[in-house]
């Protein structure tokens, strides 16, 4: 059995009635509208977001999950859905998930226009439901993303990214919507309680993983079908990067910013690059912190008895380091 769908087994009732579910809350008078979202459905990733939600949901509140638990489940898969739409949008991106973009096949102006839809229909299913609690979580989540992107770009232009810096941009970025996700579902059941918040950091310490393995594809695995030095080329500094420039010669330094800002579309020199960051263990040293925010979230974890919630959301902890792509 793949790993997904184990973690998915304790949760799999409650994972097709959501689908039912959110398939409704993106409905639409407009043709052209439901056109596109039964492709954006049809088209959906692993869904690991709405699985933290009902997981943590179910972990905290002994196999329960209601009504509100769904909405939050749906209003999260709206706003990163409206989020990946309007990113293909500025990357100018013609493919996600191996599929065609919405700005490919239906142009920028709509997949704009449906990104809103989206993000508008989120609100409102929290709003019509008084789910106002929820709602300040998907908000404040919604808010750190722009800021976290836009952190990203300043800081692309100068090149002067600290450790603790890239730290707040992936925090922002990635760690906020899976932090979101985890401290929905402990709400959704678990109204004004410490769970909340004790499951939105277990969220952040994951997302924080998360980000540092997908930084770590950078530098090379056949199976994601993502070229390597594709970040470099990109002018991202992601965090085997900042640990060598901020650690070798000021030689050494000064080169690699001149490739990663003059030379990056060099691939002679970006894979000069590669192999620099390799040789002076920046790869090593991303590892280790990746694996210290993933024995936090596990430590978090172990503050909750046993049950088969809690072994998947383990085996999501260790899936999210171990995966391939």
């Amino acid at each position: 059995m793949k790993i997904t769908e184990q973690i998915k087994q304790p949760i799999a009732y409650e994972m097709e009635l959501f689908e039912q579910k959110f398939l409704l809350s993106m409905s639409s008078k407009v043709a052209l509208l439901n056109r596109i979202t039964h492709y954006i459905v049809n088209r959906k990733g692993k869904q690991m977001r709405p699985m933290f939600v009902f997981l943590v949901a179910k972990m905290v509140d002994n196999g329960q999950v209601n009504e509100r638990t769904y909405r939050g489940a749906s209003v999260i898969e709206l706003i990163h859905t409206a989020t990946l739409v309007h990113d293909d949008v500025v990357d100018d991106s013609n493919r996600r998930r191996g599929f065609f973009s919405i700005n490919a096949l239906w142009k920028n102006k709509i997949a704009v226009l449906i990104g809103d839809f989206l993000l508008s229909k989120g609100l409102l299913l929290s709003i019509d439901n008084n789910d106002f609690d929820l709602l300040k979580i998907i908000s404040v989540a919604v808010r750190e993303m722009s800021e976290g992107e836009l952190l990203q770009i300043e800081k692309a232009r100068q090149l002067d990214i600290t450790e603790d810096i890239y730290y707040e941009i992936i925090r922002q970025k990635t760690a906020t919507l899976i932090a979101a996700c985890c401290s929905l579902g402990a709400a959704s059941v678990k109204p004004n309680s410490d769970h909340i918040e004790s499951m939105r950091k277990f969220g952040e310490l994951i997302g924080m993983a998360f980000q540092i393995k997908d930084d770590l594809f950078d530098y090379g695995n056949e199976a994601i079908g993502k070229p390597t030095g594709i970040d470099i080329k990109e002018q991202k500094m992601t965090l085997p990067l900042i640990y060598v420039i901020n650690n070798c010669s000021k030689k050494e330094k000064s080169w690699l910013i001149n490739s990663i800002k003059n030379h990056n579309k060099d691939k002679k020199r970006v894979k000069e690059v590669i192999n620099f960051v390799k040789d002076h263990n920046g790869l090593d040293y991303a590892v280790n912190k990746m694996k210290q925010f993933q024995g936090q979230a596990l430590e978090i974890l172990q503050t909750y008895p046993e049950s088969q919630y809690k072994s998947s959301l383990e085996l999501m902890v260790n899936y999210v380091i171990d995966r391939k792509k």
